[in-house]
This record gives C-alpha cells, sequence and structure tokens, in this order.
C-alpha cells in the first residue's frame, strides 16, 4: 500500500468556489440514498407491525429473519468491494445492489403471508444494501479531494438520514390513508425504490467519468500505484490494519439502536404505539450535525471527532443509569445517539480513505465496514444473552465498561491521516508531514 503526502499544504487556500464545493457526483450519490432510504425506511418501520401483528410471527422468529438480514449484510460487502474494484466497476456493482434491494420490495408484495418468500425478500434487500455500500463510497473517496472528505461523506450522510426520515413518515401515512394495507406500503416502496435505480444509471458517472473526475478531484503530489494481491493485501499496511482493528473494537462494545430504544421505552413506560418514532428524533439530530461534523473532522482532524463521537455513546449508556427525569433522559439519549452517528459514520470512511492504495477504495472500505458490523452484531447477541441472565441494568454496565475500554484502546491505535497532521502543525506554523512513512504493497 502507499500513503500519499495528500495533506493541506502551506499554499493559500483555494477560493470557496473552486475547492470547497462539494463534487457533483457527490450530491448524485446523495439523491440517490435519499430516494433509496425512502423507499427502505418505509418497509423497515412497518415490518415489526407486518410480522408480528399482522402474520402472527412470534418474536423468535422475527429475531431470525432480523439476524439473517443483517448477517448477510455484513458478509456480502467483501464481495461487493472486491467485486467493484476489479476493472474499476463501482456503478456497475453498486447499480446491482440498488436494483436488487428495490426488486425484493417486489417480493415482499408477491410473499403474500409466506415466511420463506418473506425470509427471501428480506435476504435481498440485505444483500443488495451490502452490495452497493462500499462502491458508493468508493465513489465518494475518489471524486472528492482527500482534505474534504469529511465534508463530503458528511453531505452525503445528510441527504441519506434525509430518507430515512421521511420513509417512516410516509408508511405511516399510508397506513392511516389506506386502513392498515401493508400490500399498498410495499408497492409504493417498490415504486420509489425504482426511481432510485434510475437516478443512479442517469446521474452517476461511469468507469470513463469516475476517473477523469478522480484526477482532477485528488491534489497534485506523487501518484498512489495501483494495488496488487488479494483483498486482505491492504492489511500489510500497519495505519490501515489498526483502523481496522480499532472499528471492530469499538463496535464490539456497540449496543444496538433497538435495544437503546427497548431501554428507553421499559424506563419511561410509554405506548408501544410511540416506538416507531423514537428513530426519528436520532435521525432528526444526526441530519443537523452530519455535515457540522465533516468539516469540523476536516478542519481539526478525523480521529477526534471519532472518539468524541464514541464519547456521546458513552453518555448514553451512562445516561440510562441516572436517577435524571424521565423527559431529560428521553431527550438527551436520543441527542447523544444522533451526535454519535455525525460523528463517526461518514467520519470513520475519510479516515480510512488517505490509507487505501488506489484500486483498492472499495475493498479496503468494506472490510472495515464488515469488521465494524460482525462486531456489533457479536455486541448485540452478548447484551441480549447479559440482560437476559441477569437483567438490563448489569448488561448496560456491561457495556459501558467495554466502551470505556476500547475507547482507550482506539485512542492508542487509531493512527493519524495527514489532515489531522496538517491541523496540528499548522497552528504551529510548520510544513505537515506524512504520519508515516509511505508503504508500498504489493
Amino acid at each position: 500500500m502507499y500513503l500519499a503526502t495528500t495533506g493541506r499544504r502551506d499554499a493559500p487556500p483555494a477560493p470557496s468556489g473552486v475547492r470547497r464545493r462539494v463534487p457533483g457526483t457527490v450530491l448524485a450519490l446523495g439523491a440517490v440514498s435519499l430516494v433509496t432510504d425512502v423507499s427502505s425506511e418505509m418497509v423497515t418501520a412497518v415490518l415489526p407491525l407486518y410480522l408480528v401483528l399482522g402474520l402472527g410471527l412470534s418474536p423468535l422468529q422475527f429475531g431470525l429473519l432480523d439476524g439473517l438480514s443483517t448477517g448477510a449484510t455484513a458478509l456480502v460487502r467483501l464481495l461487493g468491494g472486491a467485486a467493484a474494484d476489479r476493472g474499476g466497476r463501482h456503478k456497475q456493482v453498486g447499480g446491482l445492489g440498488y436494483a436488487l434491494s428495490a426488486c425484493s420490495r417486489l417480493g415482499l408484495l408477491l410473499a403474500g403471508g409466506a415466511t420463506g418468500w418473506i425470509a427471501t425478500a428480506l435476504a435481498a434487500d440485505r444483500l443488495g444494501k451490502g452490495v452497493r455500500t462500499a462502491p458508493r463510497d468508493a465513489l465518494i473517496t475518489l471524486h472528492t479531494p482527500s482534505e474534504d472528505l469529511g465534508r463530503a461523506f458528511g453531505t452525503h450522510r445528510a441527504m441519506d438520514t434525509t430518507g430515512a426520515l421521511l420513509g417512516p413518515l410516509a408508511a405511516f401515512a399510508l397506513l392511516w390513508a389506506t386502513a392498515d394495507a401493508y400490500d399498498a406500503v410495499f408497492a409504493v416502496s417498490f415504486c420509489v425504490g425504482a426511481f432510485g435505480v434510475l437516478l443512479w444509471l442517469l446521474l452517476v458517472p461511469g468507469r470513463r467519468d469516475t476517473d477523469a473526475n478522480a484526477n482532477a478531484a485528488r491534489p497534485t503530489g506523487p501518484a498512489a500505484p495501483r494495488a496488487r494481491g488479494s483483498l486482505f493485501a491492504g492489511l500489510r499496511s500497519p495505519a490501515y490494519r489498526r483502523i481496522v482493528l480499532c472499528a471492530a473494537l469499538l463496535g464490539a462494545a456497540t449496543v444496538g439502536d433497538a435495544f437503546l430504544y427497548l431501554l428507553l421505552q421499559r424506563r419511561l413506560a410509554f405506548d408501544a404505539t410511540w416506538f416507531p418514532f423514537l428513530p426519528l428524533g436520532a435521525a432528526g439530530v444526526y441530519l443537523l450535525l452530519a455535515v457540522p461534523a465533516g468539516r469540523l473532522a476536516d478542519r481539526i482532524g478525523r480521529r477526534g471527532p471519532l472518539l468524541y463521537g464514541h464519547g456521546a455513546l458513552l453518555l448514553a449508556y451512562g445516561l440510562l443509569l441516572t436517577p435524571l427525569p424521565d423527559t431529560a433522559v428521553l431527550l438527551g439519549v436520543l441527542a447523544l445517539l444522533g451526535i454519535f452517528y455525525a460523528a463517526t459514520d461518514g467520519v470513520l470512511m475519510a479516515l480510512t480513505g488517505p490509507f487505501l492504495a488506489e484500486g483498492r477504495q472499495a475493498g479496503g472500505l468494506a472490510l472495515v465496514q464488515t469488521a465494524q458490523a460482525l462486531a456489533r452484531l457479536a455486541a448485540a447477541v452478548g447484551f441480549g444473552a447479559v440482560w437476559t441472565a441477569s437483567g438490563p441494568e448489569t448488561a448496560l454496565v456491561t457495556a459501558l465498561l467495554a466502551l470505556t475500554a476500547a475507547l482507550c484502546c482506539a485512542a492508542r491505535l487509531l493512527p493519524a491521516t495527514p489532515t489531522d497532521q496538517g491541523a496540528t502543525t499548522r497552528g504551529q506554523g510548520a510544513t505537515p508531514t506524512p504520519t508515516e512513512p509511505a508503504e508500498r504493497t504489493d
């Protein structure tokens, strides 16, 4: 792997209309994600009600279906990343993922009450998400200068979260207007998803445009050679290897959102009909802070926001254990959860990007995402087991201690990108230098 010296230079900053503008491809990818998330969140919001209340599935059956879809997403990301890197087919592989997810809505519509077909449709949706995530994030990396990756990922995540907010609202409005006709939700979701695929085909550039735009967007400096070897060849780089390890460590101490919402519902004892609206509070905070968090990460370095974001999650755990008024706990946990996602989701990808060799962007990002996703899946299983055995308070204390330990390890292990180094040295009037010597991986 080769790490180019792509930090900020001592030259005067470029005019705001030249360098600081979010690339058009990033906005196109954000528009596709917005539309697709409206489609997917329409289904996600009503699926528990449809399966448990409508079809009479037991919580165990629903848990098995949900676990199947989550596991499929995590494992297929590596395949999607490797396929996209082979020949630079980011648009083709990403488009396949979006199309697969859109068709899964049609599968739900045609499945009726057959559990097997429902499981197949859910698996197809998650497979599509897994296939498209790494190529999409790689396109953001390819079309954005390294020093602006935080802003680019923040903009994309803000547009993506807008869709996540609109989807549940659209779904419940449809259920209200059609007297709980779930088929209407699935049909509209399919149409919206198909529109997202059309936007991908029309707005996202292909390989030729990608290469041209990437060369124009990247700062001048030594060109990184195209990587050779297996998907895991990048792990020979100590810096990249530490990022993967930290993503897994922090993921293993991250309690799933559903558990936090269940803890809130248990403490506040509000009516279950309000439960689906809890994610909207966290998503609203995420939407407001995603772009500012990305800009801050570009300015001061990406290690800090990533660690502080997990610190916000740590405070959310602690808040659930305090005797504060219920309203304060509710608002505080939702706000801290939104801060956590705003400061970590896109920032982790922006932190990873500069350490990836040319031709390995999608695979490199996919490996980080897979390590994090599998670790979070293990964390959810562990948290649920401790909750069942010893109660929710014991499980929460265990998660708090685990996240504290993971944060301490990550603070020592996470490498500083050229952006981080530049943020430190600019204040001292020194010329930025790479954090680590350039490395080559064959």
